[in-house]
């Protein structure tokens, strides 16, 4: 597909669960390319997506599989959409195994890590994907709970993944962790989502030095608005039908136009990158 392929603007629409459902959105995301076969840079190689089921973290599980890697989803707990992400890497002839449970607990990540390994012998890619969000108008009405929570499962988790997954991955293994355009341009009424994606700038920084001398590469991509199920499970129907406008190419970007950048920071392509992030945002300059 060409840019002007994609579609401008989406109705206006609410879900009142999150991480939300893709099979209730309108339009459906688009996740892939089927002009695009890849060409072997993931070969062989195994990742584990967290939020694979749906969303960017779909679209990355899809990349990776069309560029031969065998693929393991965490998701929370929503099954039907995992399922049509592991149906349609199956149709390609690639593995995909799925995997419910909450990142925000380090012993499922201990799990998960255990899960992966002894399934597919090996673990290459950790993408740091899944997240959440909960907008509130003042930083009084930000609870102690919500607070937690979203740190939980945007920070926590991350260090916990990475953790269990060291002592799997070998020299010339990637780490990618998701940020946001709000790590650099702050959001008023994402406060709480912000900050915790600027710590994951910061953690992978950080990160990239603490295993530079390992030969594990450390490095983020922070999507600008991506039409994904977390949006109207997130904002009101009203938000949702002007979400992306205001981006300078004035359309949310969709999961398959952030894809790429997971595919070349998994890749030998990125071998002399690390602690790095990539910014598919539809225009804003952020200078991080």
């Amino acid at each position: 597909m060409k840019a002007q392929d994609y579609p401008v603007g989406q109705p206006p629409q609410h879900q009142d669960r999150q991480p939300g459902i893709e099979a209730q959105l309108t339009p459906k995301p688009i996740y892939d390319r089927p002009d695009f076969f890849g060409s072997g840079k993931l070969k062989d190689k195994v990742a584990i997506i967290t939020g694979g089921d749906s969303g960017i973290g779909k679209a990355v599980a899809i990349a990776f599989a069309k560029q031969g890697a065998k693929v393991a989803i965490s998701y929370l707990n929503e099954q039907q959409d995992a399922e049509d992400t592991r149906r349609k890497i199956v149709e390609m002839g690639r593995q995909c195994e799925l995997y419910p449970g909450d990142i925000g607990s380090e012993a499922y990540a201990r799990e998960l890590v255990e899960k992966v390994v002894a399934e597919f012998g090996q673990l290459d890619i950790l993408v740091n994907n899944a997240a959440e969000q909960h907008p509130k108008e003042s930083i009084e009405d930000i609870t102690e709970e919500q607070l937690e929570q979203t740190f939980r499962t945007n920070v926590f988790a991350q260090f916990y993944l990475v953790k269990a997954a060291l002592p799997h991955l070998a020299p010339g293994s990637s780490i990618i962790n998701t940020t946001s355009v709000t790590a650099y341009a702050g959001s008023a009424g994402l406060l709480d989502y912000a900050a915790s994606k600027g710590a994951i700038v910061a953690f992978t920084r950080s990160l990239s030095q603490n295993l530079a001398e390992k030969q594990i590469r450390v490095n983020a991509v922070a999507p600008g608005p991506i039409w994904t199920p977390l949006i109207p499970s997130t904002f009101d129907a009203e938000k949702v039908a002007e979400f992306g406008t205001d981006t300078p190419l004035g359309r949310a970007g969709q999961p398959v136009e952030v894809a790429p950048s997971y595919v070349f920071l998994a890749s030998d392509d990125s071998t002399y990158m690390t602690g790095q992030v990539l910014h598919p945002n539809g225009g804003e300059i952020v200078n991080g």
